[in-house]
């Protein structure tokens, strides 16, 4: 570990030593070391000599330049690493690179070799703390980052849930003008949306075939490349041709930079050297608090195994994976960081039993989490899997699909403001569960959210047509076979398909909510034709976990279900919400033929809805006339005991969507929602406060989801 400036010390939680400030450490009595790892040694020296008292490392300000990732064990119990003051010590995964000269017109160029760092492998670049552009065609557009900047796949189009039997997944054919003459093609990679625009994939280049046009890869995407997909082509060097682009040439050890500030270039370069810069494993009771951890080629906080370990009030960025992840143990957590500009995950947490259904208890607590996502566009916020974890008061925006992504069973998403999400994908929610199994994510609970503008962004119709924004896209997902979640007391807010979607999910308690403007229909149930595939999978795990003791708790797996009959979506309850929206021809319910089913065990009463002046539609009724739709749907036994009325908002247009006194929802049983309590809040412990909000999508006339906001042909 190189150390630039700062100063590392380490002593008894109580004690009363303390350190001197500036360049200078002490330890303990006053022997001086230099880095963390130095500090993290005489900590464990001050252990192995019996000291049973928790020890505090504390940390100066300065940029501390890792070597190798800080890595801690179950030696390192009962140790915090702290920082000594207000300002964070930086933790740096990578070097910074100097000695840059002109190389041609705007272009700079620097000798690598010379620095130490012919053998490094690289493919991120920093410039005064902001990753820049692996040179790439067509150029990345800072006007219209989502639907500008992409070539498309020539071909006739196919519809897209159209399967064809032997279809490969590692080619497709180049538009004649986006072929360029390119020096060394089988050095390039493809960054590629393939069929679903779920996803993305990012491929090595095999050939490139100059007569035919067709580029195949060395790896297979996850799905066929089909005519319209979108995708650009980068690491080639005859590329590097608009500001912010970089190139690094492995065979010449030589770095290239077009800097976006032309000749004030004034900022670091550093690049990633590390693939981990805080790695903690089989530790207990492990505190890093106040620290900047940054530049790294994977993910930047892995814990492993740990119990009662935290990352607090920290800033974490420019990861090439993860932000933080938490794998296996018990009680850790992420609380006050900001964490962003992430390759993937924000922050992941997995652990507890499933058979006894023992509950890991891991949380990420009132983080501030933005623009995750860069290279995996799966990349959420916050990822919860395994037992009982908890996502809470965090305020997540701009990511390229969903805010928050569970599976396994009880995990909690609370008090959380989500906006501005599914920037890039389609199919797509705020919040999404889905596990094909039955068996996932039973008594999990989403309440108290604050979620508005679900975007989506995807091909018109799915297979022709323009790309657009919003599209296809849901606030609440509970996708396929989503069971025995509890959606209560949040508030959803303009999302083009719906604000909630049941996809062959089967008892789900959808209470006390206020769903507001959903574009197309406020709540949709749609299920699948074919689960055929899925059946023997299914089976083995169903017959498993529905006989464990554990289990029983769950009424809806006692109620049966089995996967032989694997497409029922029976046993779902809808009560109490407000329902409000205003698009002329916006529907309230909308279900499918497919939803098979669903109105088995169904409940739907005592709403408060309101579509002012105009009809109440109900998808999914043939030959039923607009206005005959409500009335058609009471009599099929639902909603009976709803109000249609104005649920009286304090101030809709301003999307203040507290209750005035006089509401009628309060006579159907309404509870309040505690606004004031959703989101981060003030502590301590928080990286920052108040939090400045980053500019995204929303400062760049994506204010709102509302339908026809963009479009690109």
């Amino acid at each position: 570990m190189r150390r630039y400036a700062g100063a590392v010390c380490v002593l008894m939680a109580m004690a009363a030593a303390g350190c001197v400030s500036g360049p200078r450490v002490e330890v303990k009595q006053g022997t001086p070391i230099a880095t963390l790892e130095q500090g993290r040694d005489e900590a464990r020296k001050l252990r192995a000599a019996g000291e049973t008292e928790p020890i505090t490392v504390r940390v100066h300000p300065g940029t501390y330049a890792l070597t190798q990732p800080l890595e801690l064990g179950a030696e390192d119990s009962n140790v915090s690493f702290e920082a000594a003051g207000r300002d964070k010590p930086v933790l740096l995964g990578g070097v910074v690179v100097k000695g840059f000269e002109p190389y041609k017109g705007n272009i700079l160029k620097a000798d690598l070799a010379s620095q130490g760092l012919e053998k490094a492998k690289f493919k991120q670049m920093f410039y005064a703390g902001r990753r820049q552009i692996l040179a790439r065609y067509p150029n990345y557009d800072a006007d219209d980052p989502f639907a500008g900047g992409w070539a498309y796949v020539d071909g006739e189009r196919i519809p897209m849930y159209k399967t064809i039997e032997g279809e490969p997944k590692n080619q497709f054919k180049m538009k004649p003008g986006d072929l360029h003459d390119w020096a060394k093609p089988g050095e390039a990679m493809i960054f590629v949306f393939p069929r679903y625009n779920w996803w993305n994939n990012q491929l090595h280049v095999k050939t490139i075939d100059k007569q035919t046009r067709l580029v195949t890869t060395k790896d297979n995407a996850s799905y066929p490349i089909r005519p319209n997909d979108r995708y650009y082509i980068y690491n080639v060097f005859e590329e590097l041709d608009a500001p912010g682009e970089w190139y690094h040439d492995e065979s010449t050890h030589t770095l290239y930079f077009y800097p976006p500030d032309g000749e004030q270039f004034a900022g670091e370069v550093v690049v990633p050297t590390l693939s981990n810069i805080v790695k903690i494993e089989g530790a207990g009771n492990v505190t890093l608090r106040g620290f900047t951890i940054e530049a790294c080629d994977n993910t930047a906080v892995a814990v492993k195994d740990c119990t009662d370990t935290q990352l607090v009030g920290c800033i974490v960025r420019n990861a090439g994976w993860a932000g933080v992840t938490v794998h296996g143990g018990a009680r850790c957590g992420v609380s006050g960081c900001d964490i962003y500009e992430v390759g993937s995950h924000g922050v992941s947490l997995s652990g507890g039993d499933r058979d006894t259904l023992t509950p890991a208890e891991h949380y990420a607590d009132n983080n501030y989490i933005h623009h995750t996502g860069v290279f995996y566009k799966q990349g959420v916020g916050v990822a919860l899997a395994g037992v009982g974890n908890r996502a809470s008061h965090n305020l997540i925006h701009d990511c390229p699909r969903f805010g928050v992504m569970y599976t396994g069973n009880d995990q909690i998403i609370e008090f959380n403001h989500m906006r501005h999400l599914n920037l890039e994908t389609s199919d797509t929610g705020a919040t999404y569960s889905g596990g094909r199994d039955w068996l996932s994510p039973r008594g999990s609970v989403i309440r108290y959210n604050y979620i508005h503008d679900v975007f989506g962004f995807g091909k018109e119709n799915h297979d022709h047509g323009a790309w657009i924004s919003p599209h296809y896209c849901w606030g609440v997902y509970l996708d396929d076979n989503s069971a025995e979640v509890t959606v209560y007391g949040n508030i959803v807010v303009r999302a083009l398909r719906g604000l909630l979607h049941f996809h062959c999910a089967r008892d789900n308690t959808i209470e006390n909510n206020i769903f507001v403007d959903g574009a197309l229909q406020q709540i949709e149930m749609n299920g699948w034709g074919d689960y055929s595939r899925w059946i023997d999978r299914m089976g083995p795990a169903y017959e498993k976990y529905s006989k464990l003791p554990a289990w029983q708790k769950y009424d809806g797996l006692q109620r049966g279900g089995h996967p032989k009959d694997a497409i029922p979506m029976g046993g779902n309850r809808i009560h109490r919400n407000i329902m409000y929206y205003t698009g002329d021809d916006a529907m309230l319910y909308k279900y499918r033929s497919n939803a098979t089913k669903f109105f088995d065990d169904f409940e739907c009463d005592d709403n408060l809805i309101w579509h002012p002046g105009k009809p109440l539609l109900i998808g999914g009724m043939k030959d039923v006339p607009d206005d005959q739709q409500w009335a058609k749907w009471q009599e099929m036994g639902w909603d009976k005991d709803s109000l249609v009325a104005d649920p009286k908002f304090v101030d809709a247009a301003a999307d203040d969507y507290r209750l005035k006194s006089n509401s009628p929802a309060f006579k159907l049983g309404f509870k309040p929602i505690p606004v004031d309590k959703i989101g981060p809040y003030k502590s301590n412990d928080r990286a920052s406060w108040p939090i400045d909000e980053a500019v995204g999508v929303r400062e760049h006339g994506y204010e709102k989801a509302v339908p026809g906001l963009r479009r690109h042909e």
